[in-house]
């Protein structure tokens, strides 16, 4: 297989985090398309949250065939695939007049899309062309730079939502995704990985091993709820901003600064993996995400309440995600991490489906969000206690291989 010497550690490095950034910052402006569309076309939010929780559900479903492939023949000609299933759904999106092609646009093609060009393909590739050592560290810069794209499309998309319309700017953002093509090309065909252990393994072998594992089930089980809690902010804290009575502009610098306080919060995760136990991070982080809804339920609705809870969250927001690949890699390995951490994330998407689906189901039938906060404070406890009998030891064939 032929290998390019440019291809330095440095070079996939940043790619992959300009892929994080792009194909993460859009996916996280789309909560700011619920009024304006459902406005225009008279629908529901239950049509728009079902639109995009079939975006989760197909992202989640999609991501281990997706993993898979990228472990096998290389990020590159998967990502590059994924991106222009995703700049298609996009635009499609744009031009949908019914629900069922909302569905089909927003829902199944963005979700197949986001799956095939999904930053964690992207963290996979990176953390393959390091050492151990610095596996955490990595692992929180590519979340953060997913946190940063979060940051630049938010307000870009609710300026261009205000400048150009809704449509435009599906079509807009759909241009932005096709330059993950180029950023693909840069991503290693053959990974350290594929030469790192002299243990060989298929791919039915570790995923066996895997799911005989109790950790990894429990961390499967702990995942869902950090995909019920995100999905659900992204998709409906801006119609909940608005609903308060507030500036809808607060909507949108909320999501904003959720991704500016993750880059914090994804560092200091990295960080933290790094040194210190992984599952006790989740179990903190999930513990203080059940105490900061509970005080947003709480407090008076002021703006400053709403932008120091999405700061606050933005700590909490993907600083799960470095940690739950973490322990991945720290006990399974590298060689197939791409399609483990696929699996996990199923599970974090099924959870996605139901926070957006039932965000939707509860507003239209109560005129409010509180029954799906008060169920994320309850999931986030239970999350917390789910993930402290995981076993972090490395495996006796990883231990040997990389000792």
């Amino acid at each position: 297989m032929t290998t390019y010497r440019w291809r330095t550690p440095i070079i996939v490095i940043v790619a992959g985090c300009l892929i994080a950034a792009v194909g993460f910052g859009a996916r996280s402006a789309l909560g700011l398309f619920l009024e304006p569309m459902t406005q225009d076309r008279g629908w529901s939010r239950e049509t728009f949250g079902l639109a995009l929780a079939l975006q989760n559900l197909f992202w989640g479903l999609g991501l281990p065939v997706a993993g898979a492939l990228a472990d096998k023949l290389g990020a590159t000609r998967v990502i590059m695939a994924g991106s222009v299933v995703y700049a298609v759904g996009l635009y499609l999106m744009g031009t949908a007049e019914t629900a069922s092609m909302l569905y089909w646009s927003a829902g199944i093609l963005c979700g197949l899309g986001i799956a095939f060009s999904a930053f964690s393909l992207a963290l996979a590739a990176m953390v393959k062309v390091v050492g151990p050592e610095r596996r955490s560290i990595i692992l929180g810069l590519g979340t953060a730079a997913g946190s940063f794209g979060q940051v630049v499309f938010s307000p870009l998309s609710q300026g261009l939502i205000q400048s150009v319309g809704w449509a435009s700017t599906l079509s807009l953002l759909a241009l932005f995704v096709l330059f993950m093509l180029p950023l693909a090309y840069a991503l290693p065909a053959v990974t350290k990985a594929e030469r790192e252990g002299a243990v060989d393994q298929s791919l039915r072998d570790a995923m066996s091993e895997a799911f005989s594992h109790r950790g990894f089930v429990l961390l499967t089980t702990g995942f869902f709820v950090c995909g019920f809690h995100v999905a659900f902010i992204t998709v409906h804290f801006p119609a909940y901003v608005r609903d308060l009575g507030l500036d809808p502009a607060i909507g949108a610098w909320s999501i904003s600064l959720i991704g500016l306080f993750n880059i914090l919060g994804s560092f200091l995760a990295g960080f933290v993996g790094q040194r210190f136990s992984k599952k006790l991070g989740l179990s903190v982080i999930y513990t203080l995400r059940a105490i900061l809804i509970t005080a947003l339920l709480l407090l008076p609705k002021t703006p400053l309440v709403v932008l120091c809870f999405a700061a606050a969250m933005g700590v909490l927001w993907l600083s799960t995600v470095p940690l739950t690949t973490g322990i991945i890699a720290q006990v399974f390995g590298v060689r197939y991490m791409a399609t483990l951490f696929g699996v996990v994330f199923l599970s974090h998407q099924v959870g996605s489906f139901l926070g957006v689906w039932l965000g939707g189901v509860l507003y239209d039938a109560t005129g409010s969000y509180d029954g799906m906060w008060w169920a994320g404070v309850i999931l986030g406890l239970l999350a917390a206690l789910i993930h402290l009998p995981i076993n972090e030891r490395p495996l006796a064939r990883v231990a040997q291989t990389t000792g």
